[in-house]
């Protein structure tokens, strides 16, 4: 199995890139031109195309210039991929939040805005991309005690820009499965609770959106590991990941291998969670009576 990608060793590419370093390979491949005569040609060490044609680093322009002469690649071909290249490298909206990003949280924001499906598990808390600012602010401050108040808000406001993906013209589906214990426990107050509650049941509604509950009666369930985001692209050829977070970093899963389990994982939670809550809505509107 190939190795996670974990902070120390960088965020995983952009889905762009990884577009672009499957391009590339298929032009040296259409050419007939092996990678240690690219890398000769053009003076490239073959390490460095290596990477290149797997996404792990950007090319430079001049280095793309001199393998496209070498395909054969000219014209308008040439053109286009030179400005997509340049496109992989822009900075995403969420750079204007480094002062509030974990390192290792930053790619994870590019693949989710270029998912077409996100399933995920959460045993803890209602999960970023719905949650309320109260709810938010309430966890942050848990989570960064020693930070001034004016870092907690740009935590917030990162996290309120996350959710706009829901709201585009052209949102990924989210399949969540939510431990019971997720929607009982008191994060903020009782008024802070029921407006979360209130966005969960608007969720519900949404034809995009599937949230199924897991109550403690439903019994043990193969995804029970811990929090886990599962990524579906829409271009073809980028293989599903799964991203896997704990306090101090993160894990991109991408091997099939690894990547696979997870997702039948996810379906028979699921399964369980709707054979045991078929009423998501009426269960929300229950555990909002709670908070009253």
């Amino acid at each position: 199995m190939s190795p996670p990608v974990q902070p120390g060793n960088g965020n995983p590419p952009s889905v762009l890139r990884m577009v672009l370093a499957k391009r590339l390979r298929h032009l040296r491949e259409r050419a007939g031109v092996s990678q240690e005569e690219a890398a000769s040609a053009t003076e490239i060490g073959v390490a460095a195309l290596c990477r290149m044609e797997s996404g792990e680093s950007a090319a430079r322009p001049r280095c793309l210039r001199a393998l496209l002469r070498h395909y054969g690649v000219s014209g308008k071909e040439s053109e286009e991929f030179l400005r997509l290249a340049g496109k992989a490298e822009e900075p995403g909206w969420w750079h204007s939040f480094e002062d509030a990003l974990p390192g290792w949280f930053g790619g994870y924001l590019g693949l989710e805005r270029e998912a077409r499906m996100l399933a995920v598990y959460e045993p803890h808390y209602v999960p970023g991309l719905l949650q309320t600012p109260d709810y938010a602010r309430t966890l942050l401050r848990t989570g960064f005690p020693h930070e001034t108040e004016e870092k907690i808000e740009r935590r917030v406001a990162l996290r309120m820009e996350r959710r706009h993906i829901l709201r585009r013209e052209d949102p990924p589906s989210l399949w969540l499965v939510l431990e019971e214990a997720v929607l009982r426990r008191n994060v903020g107050g009782p008024a802070v609770m029921r407006a979360q509650l209130d966005v969960l049941l608007e969720a519900v509604g949404r034809e995009h959106i599937t949230l199924r509950v897991l109550p403690p009666g439903a019994g043990p369930h193969p995804a029970a590991g811990g929090h886990y985001g599962y990524l579906r692209f829409a271009e073809p050829g980028i293989p599903d990941m799964v991203y896997v977070e704990s306090l101090t970093t993160a894990q991109y899963l991408q091997d099939s291998r690894d990547v696979e389990p997870y997702l039948e994982a996810h379906r028979r939670a699921s399964a369980m969670a709707a054979e045991a809550v078929p009423d998501v809505g009426a269960r929300l509107r229950e555990l909002r009576e709670e908070f009253a």
